[in-house]
């Protein structure tokens, strides 16, 4: 019993964390507690414990609480068993400079995609999902490019699995669909987010290829439809899927021959 109950704090004081580092400006004991749904007395409870560790602190003058430092050094390891983010970022930015658009870093995680590194754009209107989020890989540009390197029976069993929940209206919704789109990834050497996450914003993104040849990771470029329209995604394509031809080539890897640059 008493096992029972150390691991529901354990849950708990994670939602807490969780729910902090989802806050740019912190919040009080009180929010907290309404949006954890516990009560104010065992949320002042579990953030003093948290806070001992240096996973949170608090404004002794706002009562306001945040992210630690403990919570940012943990969740920088990461990053580091990623080792491909440092030397990423050099090309990341040169994409979000030629693109003015904002230039992602992303994994698989299981069935999700996550952001894992972002260099924002200038724009004063820009699209940005936060590093650390969760995407349904069939409606996401990077998740679609890591996709379009497995063969097309993995791909099927993955769709059986996890299903193809919609987004948006512009979500792919059938295997059909889905291995189209595939093919035009294959071909072109990027893949497009044509709103099927977020209506009103587009991704392009292509892989990145490991030394032992395998897929490493995706970059991409997102922005909103309005300036990533149709007529530019040709343009903007060929830049992301350079650029990552550019990083695998600097990390000393190289494509297999079906995904080798794309001339």
């Amino acid at each position: 019993m008493a096992g029972s109950e150390g691991v529901k704090s354990v849950r708990r004081a994670l939602d807490l964390l969780i729910l902090l580092g989802a806050s740019d400006d912190g919040l009080r004991v009180s929010e907290l507690a309404r949006q954890a749904e516990l009560a104010v007395s065992t949320t002042h409870r579990l953030l003093t414990t948290l806070e001992s560790q240096g996973f949170a602190q608090s404004d002794p003058e706002t009562a306001v609480w945040r992210v630690g430092r403990t919570a940012f050094t943990v969740g920088q390891a990461y990053g580091r068993r990623r080792s491909f983010i440092a030397p990423a970022l050099p090309y990341l930015k040169r994409l979000r400079d030629q693109t003015q658009e904002t230039a992602n870093f992303g994994i698989l995680d299981g069935d999700w995609l996550v952001t894992v590194s972002q260099v924002e754009s200038r724009q004063i209107v820009r699209a940005i999902s936060p590093p650390g989020g969760h995407t349904p890989v069939f409606c996401s540009g990077m998740g679609k490019a890591l996709l379009a390197t497995w063969p097309d029976p993995e791909i099927i069993a993955l769709a059986a699995r996890t299903g193809l929940r919609p987004m948006t209206p512009r979500s792919l919704t059938s295997i059909e669909a889905v291995l189209a789109d595939i093919a035009r990834i294959r071909r072109r050497g990027y893949a497009v987010d044509d709103e099927e996450h977020i209506q009103g914003l587009r991704c392009v993104a292509a892989v990145v290829w490991s030394p032992t040849g395998e897929p490493a990771c995706a970059i991409s470029i997102s922005g909103l439809a309005a300036r990533l329209a149709p007529e530019r995604l040709e343009i903007t394509g060929t830049q992301v899927r350079d650029a990552a031809h550019q990083l695998t080539e600097h990390l000393g890897g190289q494509a297999p021959d079906l995904f080798a640059r794309k001339t």
